[in-house]
């Protein structure tokens, strides 16, 4: 195993950088700093030590060594539903949930990483072995094995990016308007707002966007809940809210026009901002369960 030391810590540090490319603490603060950082990296280095001694383990005959990563596969999925968990119990405390499709999207998203960590050691693993079966000097051993498994790293990160709002319809300001007490944007009916305040502050601050989707598959995938939650929290998040437990005038509420498919939502942040808004609204990633591809036309069409 002695002569397999250097190609293990080049692919456990080829592993673990992987992790870190992956990694990003942003608005959402999820993972948190320091702590949920460094439970991420932990888990990384653990990830790149698996698949970083798989290869020598076989080219050695420890074949018991291998079934760790079996073990490993289990440990990763525990570990996506501690994710959950942990957001499932945080969820009461948003002024506007996440959902419970952010939160299964954000809880896979980590599991996958993680299988990706693992993938990434290995191709370092193999290729930096194979190097040495054709008896490269470790200099180019080296160089082949971070070259495969930065190749691998960049690539898994292509596949594993998700679609953006953006990518599968347009956003556009929309007019908001009152029918009496009923709040309506662009003529679509959102809801009721009782108190005159409400309605004053809406007229006042509030701006609102129209999602218009490209295709009939855009139109099925924003017609889906959660995906409709992920976007109200985002917009939430980004440009703040004017609004406090048990205000539910001032809950952002994305209402879908049944005659087109589109989607109009009203919010009041602190600090208006229609141009912020459209860009949120484009960058809210595209969940993953929420993603739909129906073979029949939209509705608007026939």
């Amino acid at each position: 195993m002695e002569d397999y030391i250097l190609s293990i810590i080049v692919s456990i540090i080829v592993g673990v950088i992987s992790r870190g490319y992956m990694m990003k603490i942003d608005h959402r603060q999820y993972p948190s700093y320091p702590q949920g950082f460094l439970a991420h990296i932990t888990l990384g280095l653990i990830a790149a030590s698996l698949g970083a001694v798989a290869i020598p383990a076989l080219a050695t005959k420890e074949f018991g060594a291998v079934t760790f990563l079996s073990l490993a596969a289990q440990q990763f999925r525990d570990v996506r539903n501690l994710e959950r968990q942990s957001l499932d119990n945080i969820e009461p405390t948003e002024l506007v949930p996440r959902g419970t499709a952010y939160i299964e999207d954000i809880a896979k998203a980590f599991e996958a990483r993680n299988y990706m960590v693992m993938l990434s050691a290995l191709l370092t693993s193999l290729s930096m072995n194979l190097s040495r079966v054709l008896k490269l000097n470790q200099q180019l051993q080296v160089v082949i094995g971070i070259v495969f498994g930065i190749g691998t790293m960049v690539l898994l990160k292509k596949l594993l990016t998700r679609q953006l709002i953006g990518e599968i319809a347009d956003v556009k300001p929309a007019k908001i308007s009152f029918d009496g007490p009923l709040l309506t944007i662009n003529d679509v009916i959102v809801m009721n707002i009782g108190l005159k305040g409400s309605r004053k502050i809406y007229e006042e601050r509030g701006i609102a966007v129209e999602i218009i989707p490209k295709d009939p598959s855009g139109s099925a995938t924003l017609s889906n809940i959660g995906q409709r939650q992920a976007i109200q929290h985002q917009a939430a998040t980004q440009l703040g809210i004017r609004k406090d437990i048990d205000e539910p005038d001032f809950t952002p509420l994305a209402r879908r026009n049944p005659h087109n498919g589109n989607l109009v939502m009203a919010l009041i942040p602190m600090e208006p901002d229609i141009g912020l808004l459209l860009d949120v609204v484009n960058k809210t990633p595209v969940l993953e369960t929420c993603r739909r591809k129906p073979r029949g036309k939209n509705l608007s069409e026939k």
